[in-house]
């Protein structure tokens, strides 16, 4: 996945989401991360409608970390199936577009 990409992941408290972003920022696979508190979440799981409160996640990172980023979150969510999804972002203001790059890692 080439360019910019914005990331959502949703975890069941501001804890986790807390812990999930500071290491994600700190390990260079996200430039930054938003924390949205308060989202209520429902969704099929195991045969049944859920409603859960949740924290959701906006990540911003390139394209080129999407795989070992989704990996490392799978190794810090609670979650069996944790929502990692990413959308490409078109358009942006070309410093803050040059920031996002610089402060993520290259790929080895």
């Amino acid at each position: 996945m080439a360019g910019e990409i914005v990331i959502l992941i949703t975890a069941s408290s501001e804890k986790e989401a807390q812990a999930i972003a500071e290491s994600l920022v700190e390990e260079r696979l996200a430039a930054c991360v938003n924390l949205v508190r308060g989202v209520e979440s429902i969704f099929r799981w195991q045969g049944k409608i859920s409603r859960e409160q949740e924290v959701l996640m906006v990540v911003k990172t390139r394209g080129d970390l999407f795989v070992p980023l989704s990996a490392r979150v799978r190794a810090l969510h609670s979650y069996s199936v944790p929502e990692v999804i990413a959308l490409p972002i078109l358009e942006g203001s070309e410093d803050y577009l040059s920031w996002l790059r610089e402060s993520t890692r290259l790929i080895d």
